[in-house]
């Protein structure tokens, strides 16, 4: 206490974040039990799946979902950033290009670790770029405006909605469907702050409706992680065991490879075995993509939930949080990728075909 009291810096440090915690507690929706909530919005309604950008198909019966915006725009940053870092490449390198070769140099040093000089720079290409879409799609998922800002589905769509899901409609209870209230009428909402209270049941909304100049439904966001998209991370799965047994298959040979699924020569021991081999590899599709779904899904209802109870400096730790987990689930991915890739290459027996 002594030591605190004596540095004034430290101490005018600590009462800020005091203070803003303390602000964010009152404006959040615990504060808004006992009268405050100015910074709160409604609590975000969380789905599994990923949401149309629009309510009509853009081409056709085709509709873009928010988790394609996140990875076309993760796409773009990385294209950028690679033309801009090599463009003009030099002996001594510009501070982008510096940090662009320290990552190449970086994976290529653990790739050769793990798979051996021969095989890592055969691999490398796969595992950094694994490695860099993820984190930069999961960095993205976290930026301002993302799941808050986006188009409104109307009450009519939602209910109809609800009562496809029932098998019988008329068992609905309205007055458990929760509705936001939005200001204005344009194509273009936002949750802003201290709308916590801006929301109503589809149930009130039939009987009463909205006032004039606003409409009542829920938020679709324009922007969402690609990650928290289970057909992402399901897809770089497939392509990571396709790779790694176009791999298997050209350092083995066809016998080779295939020979440790079905392995005739040892006995029925041996085939048991290579049939417990090949649930693996698709234990390995499933553990790929629940891994990484799981993790940022997960971080992305938890932020949602902290922006709802404790805005601004409570949801500030868990930000930094979620930008350790999307760089670990990142490494891990593209780690797992040289693992499997490198054991898919060595014979049965640990001897190189």
């Amino acid at each position: 206490m002594s030591s605190l009291l004596g540095n004034p810096k430290l101490l005018t440090a600590v009462i800020a974040v005091g203070i803003l915690f303390i602000l964010g507690l009152v404006g959040g929706a615990l504060g808004n039990q006992f009268g405050g909530g100015f910074l709160g919005a409604p609590l975000a309604p969380i789905e599994l799946k990923a949401e149309p950008i629009s309510p009509d198909p853009i081409i056709g019966d085709f509709k873009i979902t928010n988790t394609m915006v996140n990875t076309w725009i993760a796409i773009v940053i990385l294209v950028l950033i690679s033309f801009l870092g090599t463009r003009r490449a030099t002996e001594i390198p510009s501070r982008l290009q510096g940090f662009l070769e320290i990552i190449i140099e970086f994976f290529l040093g653990l790739s050769e670790s793990v798979a051996g000089p021969k095989n890592a720079r055969r691999f490398l290409p796969l595992v950094t770029t694994i490695f860099l879409f993820i984190v930069t799609s999961n960095w993205l998922g976290i930026l301002p405006g993302v799941g808050t800002i986006g188009w409104v589905e109307s009450p009519e769509e939602i209910q109809h909605h609800k009562e496809a899901a029932l098998d019988d409609p008329h068992d609905l209870d309205l007055s458990s469907v929760n509705l936001q209230v939005f200001e204005g009428d344009g194509g273009l909402a936002l949750l802003s702050l201290g709308s916590i209270d801006d929301a109503i049941t589809l149930e009130e909304f039939e009987e009463h409706g909205v006032e004039d100049g606003k409409r009542a439904g829920i938020l679709i966001p324009f922007f969402r992680s690609a990650n928290t998209d289970i057909n992402t991370p399901l897809s770089m799965a497939l392509i990571v065991m396709f790779m790694v047994h176009f791999w298997g298959l050209r350092s083995l040979g066809v016998l080779g490879h295939v020979g440790k699924f079905l392995n005739f020569k040892d006995g029925p021991i041996g085939l048991f075995v290579g049939i417990l081999e090949a649930i693996g590899e698709v234990a390995r599709v499933i553990s790929f993509t629940f891994r990484l779904f799981g993790n940022i899904f997960a971080g992305e209802v938890l932020l949602i939930a902290m922006a709802f109870l404790i805005p601004l400096v409570g949801l500030v730790p868990f930000l930094g949080l979620e930008l350790f987990v999307g760089l670990i689930q990142a490494f891990i991915f593209s780690m797992l990728t040289l693992v499997f890739a490198t054991s898919a290459t060595i014979a049965h027996g640990g001897d190189d075909h």
